[in-house]
């Protein structure tokens, strides 16, 4: 599986959209994913990227360790690690495809004062 690693501008913002809830692997059992190397249950939760005056909304799967504290609806965080995962499969017969997005942590990060964004 190729993991590209995604580069971030300076200015580059992210705010909590949803809060982290585990990410299933399997439907039927209820099993929760866990990460392939450390078998750390995985979490998932939805951010907005704001960047160049445009804003975006991103599901990031982040491995419970990597959840701070704090986290809340609005809080600025930056990712750590983020990588793009694209992804493709065949299921009844109709191929589906995507991005997903992996990090090792979120940081919470302090919100710009009025006036700092996109000066």
């Amino acid at each position: 599986m190729a993991r590209i690693r995604v580069g971030l501008l300076p200015s580059t913002m992210f705010m909590v959209g949803t809060l982290p809830v585990p990410k299933i692997a399997d439907q039927e059992t209820g099993k929760i994913a866990q990460d392939r190397d450390t078998g750390e249950d995985l979490f998932t939760l939805t951010v907005f990227l704001m960047e160049d005056g445009r804003a975006e909304q991103m599901k990031i799967t982040v491995p419970k360790s990597g959840l701070p504290d704090g986290l809340n609806l609005g809080i600025p965080v930056r990712p750590v690690d983020l990588f793009a995962i694209p992804w493709a499969r065949i299921f009844n017969g109709q191929l589906s495809d995507g991005i997903a997005y992996r990090a090792s942590s979120l940081e919470l990060t302090a919100a710009p004062q009025l006036g700092e964004a996109g000066q």
